[in-house]
């Protein structure tokens, strides 16, 4: 199947580092991200591994859960995170799952033929509480995921679920939002109290509405 934004994430029971786990009730009411990688012991992916180790106050700030996905069994896995833990100076807290099979893998489409057969492409998917895909990247084997961009596009997400505002581009936490072409700017001015900046009558920005 192809994944596509907006679509629900399908459930799935899996063997993980930490044992066996259902998807969904991992996942619960918070924000999820699922991230693939081709292989155990490949050196990009131990870096990446080592920084979401390293980020778990960020997430767990933003109510999210992680887990991570290799097509390598949970020996492996176990040895792996050894690695991970001594060269990245970290603790890997979260399950990696065992996808020796491809199930996982083929549900959320992290195959694809032109890159490999049978590995995992380097793909990252963030699940809202909703059990809806909010986004997909797909990276090269050869670039590192970029974890500053996953945080920030968490904060949009979990802001714009909320407020009828989207954000600029490089909208970093704490800067200025751009209200929504649905919401009138005479209902607009009543909606954010913060004050409005009328660039164009469909471009207006407000300051970020969850901030004291």
């Amino acid at each position: 199947m192809s994944l596509r934004l907006g679509d629900i994430a399908p459930n799935f029971q899996a063997k993980t580092s930490l044992g066996e786990i259902d998807f969904y009730e991992y996942l619960g009411d918070s924000w999820g991200i699922l991230f693939s990688h081709p292989a155990d012991y490949t050196p990009v992916c131990t870096t990446e591994l080592g920084r979401t180790a390293a980020l778990k106050d960020e997430f767990a700030k933003r109510n999210t859960k992680v887990l991570a996905l290799s097509v390598d069994p949970v020996d492996k896995h176990l040895g792996w995170i050894g690695d991970i833990n001594e060269t990245q100076n970290c603790n890997v807290e979260f399950p990696i799952i065992a996808d020796d099979d491809r199930k996982v893998s083929t549900l959320y489409d992290f195959i694809h033929p032109n890159a490999s057969a049978t590995a995992t492409v380097r793909s990252l998917v963030i699940i809202g509480p909703d059990k809806a895909v909010k986004l997909i990247i797909t990276y090269p084997a050869s670039t590192g995921r970029n974890f500053v961009e996953v945080l920030r596009v968490l904060d949009s997400l979990q802001l714009t679920a909320n407020y009828s505002v989207a954000t600029p581009a490089n909208w970093a936490h704490g800067e200025k939002v751009i209200v929504v072409p649905a919401v009138s700017t005479e209902d607009a001015i009543k909606k954010f109290p913060k004050g409005l900046d009328i660039v164009k009558p469909y471009l207006r920005y407000t300051p970020q509405p969850n901030l004291d």
